[in-house]
Protein backbone atom coordinates (compact mmCIF):
# COMPACT_ATOMS: atom_id res chain seq x y z
CA UNK A 1 0.00 0.00 0.00
CA UNK A 2 1.39 3.50 -0.88
CA UNK A 3 -0.07 6.93 0.86
CA UNK A 4 0.95 10.14 0.37
CA UNK A 5 -0.16 12.71 3.40
CA UNK A 6 0.14 16.53 2.46
CA UNK A 7 0.94 18.84 5.39
CA UNK A 8 2.28 15.12 7.09
CA UNK A 9 5.33 16.73 9.33
CA UNK A 10 3.85 17.05 12.66
CA UNK A 11 0.56 17.17 14.47
CA UNK A 12 -2.87 14.89 13.20
CA UNK A 13 -0.81 14.84 9.47
CA UNK A 14 2.21 13.16 11.61
CA UNK A 15 -0.42 10.95 13.42
CA UNK A 16 -1.65 9.98 10.46
CA UNK A 17 1.41 8.09 8.89
CA UNK A 18 2.63 6.73 11.87
CA UNK A 19 -1.53 4.76 11.46
CA UNK A 20 -0.31 4.17 8.09
CA UNK A 21 3.11 3.05 8.63
CA UNK A 22 1.93 0.60 10.93
CA UNK A 23 -0.57 -0.65 8.36
CA UNK A 24 2.57 -1.49 5.99
CA UNK A 25 1.87 1.50 4.16
CA UNK A 26 4.81 3.00 2.30
CA UNK A 27 4.40 6.81 2.81
CA UNK A 28 5.12 10.03 1.37
CA UNK A 29 4.73 12.84 3.53
CA UNK A 30 5.10 16.85 2.61
CA UNK A 31 5.33 20.03 4.53
CA UNK A 32 6.84 23.30 4.69
CA UNK A 33 9.39 22.60 7.10
CA UNK A 34 10.62 18.63 6.64
CA UNK A 35 14.14 18.65 8.55
CA UNK A 36 14.90 15.50 8.73
CA UNK A 37 11.90 13.29 8.69
CA UNK A 38 12.15 10.33 6.37
CA UNK A 39 10.12 10.04 2.94
CA UNK A 40 9.40 13.89 3.63
CA UNK A 41 9.46 16.34 0.43
CA UNK A 42 9.46 19.84 1.10
CA UNK A 43 6.34 21.54 -0.50
CA UNK A 44 4.22 24.11 -0.50
CA UNK A 45 0.20 24.29 -1.66
CA UNK A 46 0.42 27.91 -2.06
CA UNK A 47 3.36 27.05 -4.74
CA UNK A 48 1.73 26.04 -8.18
CA UNK A 49 5.28 25.55 -9.02
CA UNK A 50 5.64 23.05 -6.27
CA UNK A 51 2.81 21.25 -6.62
CA UNK A 52 3.72 20.43 -10.25
CA UNK A 53 6.84 19.08 -8.78
CA UNK A 54 5.33 17.25 -6.11
CA UNK A 55 3.43 15.31 -9.07
CA UNK A 56 6.63 14.29 -10.41
CA UNK A 57 7.98 13.21 -7.58
CA UNK A 58 5.26 10.62 -5.97
CA UNK A 59 4.80 9.56 -10.16
CA UNK A 60 8.63 8.95 -10.08
CA UNK A 61 8.84 6.99 -6.09
CA UNK A 62 5.32 5.27 -6.68
CA UNK A 63 4.11 5.02 -9.75
CA UNK A 64 0.47 5.18 -7.87
CA UNK A 65 -1.25 5.41 -5.05
CA UNK A 66 -3.69 4.00 -2.81
CA UNK A 67 -4.97 6.81 -0.75
CA UNK A 68 -4.26 10.60 -0.19
CA UNK A 69 -4.63 12.48 2.53
CA UNK A 70 -4.65 16.26 2.70
CA UNK A 71 -4.47 17.97 5.80
CA UNK A 72 -3.36 21.87 5.03
CA UNK A 73 -4.76 24.51 6.86
CA UNK A 74 -4.21 27.93 8.77
CA UNK A 75 -6.27 29.41 11.56
CA UNK A 76 -5.62 33.47 12.51
CA UNK A 77 -8.16 34.98 15.35
CA UNK A 78 -8.94 37.61 13.51
CA UNK A 79 -12.13 39.32 14.00
CA UNK A 80 -14.57 40.50 10.93
CA UNK A 81 -13.47 44.13 10.89
CA UNK A 82 -9.97 43.62 11.00
CA UNK A 83 -9.46 40.88 8.06
CA UNK A 84 -7.20 42.31 5.75
CA UNK A 85 -6.91 41.55 2.12
CA UNK A 86 -3.66 39.68 2.49
CA UNK A 87 -4.95 38.01 5.43
CA UNK A 88 -8.12 36.62 3.26
CA UNK A 89 -5.81 35.71 0.49
CA UNK A 90 -3.84 33.41 2.87
CA UNK A 91 -6.57 31.90 4.08
CA UNK A 92 -8.05 30.85 0.94
CA UNK A 93 -4.68 30.06 -0.64
CA UNK A 94 -3.80 27.46 2.24
CA UNK A 95 -6.81 26.27 3.47
CA UNK A 96 -8.90 26.29 -0.47
CA UNK A 97 -6.99 26.53 -3.41
CA UNK A 98 -3.87 24.44 -2.50
CA UNK A 99 -5.86 21.63 -1.67
CA UNK A 100 -7.93 21.83 -4.36
CA UNK A 101 -5.31 22.03 -6.64
CA UNK A 102 -3.04 19.48 -5.11
CA UNK A 103 -5.94 17.07 -5.23
CA UNK A 104 -6.81 17.46 -9.21
CA UNK A 105 -2.94 17.16 -9.90
CA UNK A 106 -2.37 13.39 -8.02
CA UNK A 107 -5.79 12.25 -8.42
CA UNK A 108 -4.90 10.54 -11.57
CA UNK A 109 -2.09 8.78 -9.89
CA UNK A 110 -4.45 6.99 -7.12
CA UNK A 111 -5.47 3.40 -8.29
CA UNK A 112 -9.02 3.10 -9.17
CA UNK A 113 -10.85 2.30 -5.63
CA UNK A 114 -8.26 4.18 -3.46
CA UNK A 115 -9.43 6.92 -1.89
CA UNK A 116 -8.83 10.49 -0.67
CA UNK A 117 -9.57 12.16 3.02
CA UNK A 118 -9.37 15.95 3.66
CA UNK A 119 -9.02 17.80 6.90
CA UNK A 120 -11.54 20.81 7.41
CA UNK A 121 -12.59 21.78 10.86
CA UNK A 122 -15.93 21.73 12.94
CA UNK A 123 -15.63 25.62 11.99
CA UNK A 124 -16.84 24.71 8.32
CA UNK A 125 -20.53 25.05 8.82
CA UNK A 126 -20.15 28.40 10.81
CA UNK A 127 -17.63 29.54 13.14
CA UNK A 128 -17.30 32.96 15.15
CA UNK A 129 -16.41 36.36 14.65
CA UNK A 130 -12.68 35.65 15.14
CA UNK A 131 -12.86 32.70 12.96
CA UNK A 132 -15.10 34.54 9.60
CA UNK A 133 -12.69 34.13 6.80
CA UNK A 134 -10.97 30.44 8.23
CA UNK A 135 -14.68 29.07 8.31
CA UNK A 136 -15.50 30.48 4.72
CA UNK A 137 -12.15 28.27 3.42
CA UNK A 138 -12.72 25.21 5.28
CA UNK A 139 -16.48 25.09 4.26
CA UNK A 140 -15.50 25.30 0.47
CA UNK A 141 -13.26 22.42 0.67
CA UNK A 142 -16.05 20.69 2.37
CA UNK A 143 -17.84 21.16 -0.60
CA UNK A 144 -15.96 20.97 -2.68
CA UNK A 145 -14.96 17.57 -1.41
CA UNK A 146 -18.87 16.52 -2.76
CA UNK A 147 -17.95 17.83 -6.04
CA UNK A 148 -14.66 15.90 -6.36
CA UNK A 149 -16.51 12.54 -5.05
CA UNK A 150 -18.74 12.52 -8.05
CA UNK A 151 -15.74 13.26 -10.31
CA UNK A 152 -14.01 10.48 -8.99
CA UNK A 153 -17.16 8.17 -8.76
CA UNK A 154 -16.63 6.20 -12.35
CA UNK A 155 -13.13 5.48 -11.00
CA UNK A 156 -14.40 4.14 -7.57
CA UNK A 157 -12.44 6.28 -5.54
CA UNK A 158 -14.14 7.45 -2.61
CA UNK A 159 -13.24 10.87 -1.46
CA UNK A 160 -14.36 12.44 2.35
CA UNK A 161 -13.72 14.99 5.16
CA UNK A 162 -12.83 15.05 8.45
CA UNK A 163 -13.76 17.50 10.82
CA UNK A 164 -12.08 17.73 14.24
CA UNK A 165 -13.30 20.05 17.16
CA UNK A 166 -10.16 20.96 19.48
CA UNK A 167 -7.46 18.93 18.90
CA UNK A 168 -4.43 18.82 21.23
CA UNK A 169 -1.95 19.41 18.80
CA UNK A 170 1.80 21.93 19.01
CA UNK A 171 -0.18 25.08 17.83
CA UNK A 172 -4.10 24.10 18.32
CA UNK A 173 -4.18 24.79 15.20
CA UNK A 174 -3.94 28.93 15.42
CA UNK A 175 -1.07 30.49 14.32
CA UNK A 176 1.09 32.96 16.14
CA UNK A 177 -0.36 31.28 19.40
CA UNK A 178 2.47 31.92 22.73
CA UNK A 179 2.29 29.20 25.27
CA UNK A 180 -0.15 31.25 27.59
CA UNK A 181 -2.59 31.37 24.90
CA UNK A 182 -2.50 28.10 23.70
CA UNK A 183 -3.09 26.29 27.51
CA UNK A 184 -5.90 29.08 27.33
CA UNK A 185 -7.44 27.98 24.39
CA UNK A 186 -7.13 24.63 25.27
CA UNK A 187 -8.81 25.69 28.85
CA UNK A 188 -11.49 26.95 26.54
CA UNK A 189 -12.02 24.29 24.45
CA UNK A 190 -11.96 21.62 27.37
CA UNK A 191 -14.98 23.60 28.73
CA UNK A 192 -17.28 23.73 25.57
CA UNK A 193 -16.36 20.66 24.47
CA UNK A 194 -19.64 18.36 26.05
CA UNK A 195 -16.74 15.55 27.01
CA UNK A 196 -14.97 17.58 28.70
CA UNK A 197 -11.94 17.21 27.16
CA UNK A 198 -9.62 17.89 23.72
CA UNK A 199 -9.04 15.41 21.65
CA UNK A 200 -5.93 13.29 20.66
CA UNK A 201 -3.97 13.16 16.91
CA UNK A 202 -4.26 9.24 17.89
CA UNK A 203 -8.31 10.03 17.56
CA UNK A 204 -7.97 11.90 14.47
CA UNK A 205 -5.83 9.13 13.10
CA UNK A 206 -8.09 6.29 13.90
CA UNK A 207 -11.15 8.65 12.25
CA UNK A 208 -9.34 8.90 9.39
CA UNK A 209 -8.24 5.36 8.70
CA UNK A 210 -11.92 4.59 8.85
CA UNK A 211 -12.88 6.96 6.33
CA UNK A 212 -9.53 5.90 3.99
CA UNK A 213 -9.94 2.02 4.34
CA UNK A 214 -12.96 0.92 6.23
CA UNK A 215 -15.86 2.94 4.95
CA UNK A 216 -16.03 1.57 1.64
CA UNK A 217 -19.88 2.49 1.18
CA UNK A 218 -19.17 6.35 2.01
CA UNK A 219 -18.40 8.98 -0.28
CA UNK A 220 -18.93 12.66 -0.31
CA UNK A 221 -19.55 12.52 3.88
CA UNK A 222 -18.26 14.24 6.91
CA UNK A 223 -16.91 12.34 9.99
CA UNK A 224 -16.49 14.95 12.92
CA UNK A 225 -14.14 14.25 15.63
CA UNK A 226 -15.29 16.42 18.26
CA UNK A 227 -16.41 15.47 21.31
CA UNK A 228 -19.86 15.81 21.01
CA UNK A 229 -19.87 20.00 19.67
CA UNK A 230 -23.10 19.05 18.22
CA UNK A 231 -24.53 17.45 20.64
CA UNK A 232 -26.11 19.63 23.83
CA UNK A 233 -25.55 17.71 26.93
CA UNK A 234 -28.93 16.51 28.84
CA UNK A 235 -28.50 18.65 31.66
CA UNK A 236 -28.07 21.74 29.77
CA UNK A 237 -31.07 20.73 27.65
CA UNK A 238 -33.28 19.88 31.24
CA UNK A 239 -32.37 23.86 31.82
Amino acid sequence: MKAVVIGGTHGMGYAVVEALRKRGAEVLLTGRNVGTLENAVRSDVTSMADIEALGRIVEERFGRIDFLFVNTGIARLERFMRVSEASYDENFAVNTKGPFFVTQKLAPLIRDGGSIVFTTSIADEGGTDELTVYSGAKGAIRAMAKGIAGALMPRGIRVNVISPGFIDTPTMGIAGLSEEDRKGFMALGDQITPMKRHGSVEEVAAAVMFLAFDATFTTGARLTVDGGMGITPAEKAQE
